[in-house]
């Protein structure tokens, strides 16, 4: 789990993705570069380039830009949030 990859908890995690969606982000950016996507998900340059080569987070390229759609940031981090035992009684 990226949480426990980069020695921080899930609820940390979940914080800081809910905090760049703050007023002191642009929330109407469709794509951030991969600084902001590595910051807003609280990881190195380094790892951000090794999520996208590998295709666990998907990238565009704008001319010779390349760009993360903001809201794949939020699918990463969604698709490796474990259900808890409530939210699955909730959907049963």
């Amino acid at each position: 789990m990226l949480a426990d990859a980069i020695g921080v908890s899930q609820q940390d995690l979940l914080h800081a993705l809910d905090a760049s969606t703050s007023p002191a982000h642009d929330s109407t950016l469709v794509a951030v570069t991969v600084e902001e996507a590595a910051r807003r998900l609280s990881v190195g340059r380094t790892t951000m380039y090794a999520l996208l080569a590998s295709g666990e987070i998907p990238s565009v390229t704008v001319g010779r830009l390349r760009r993360v759609p903001a809201e794949a940031l939020h699918a990463y981090v969604a698709a490796r949030t474990p259900l808890t035992r409530s939210t699955v009684a909730l959907a049963a």
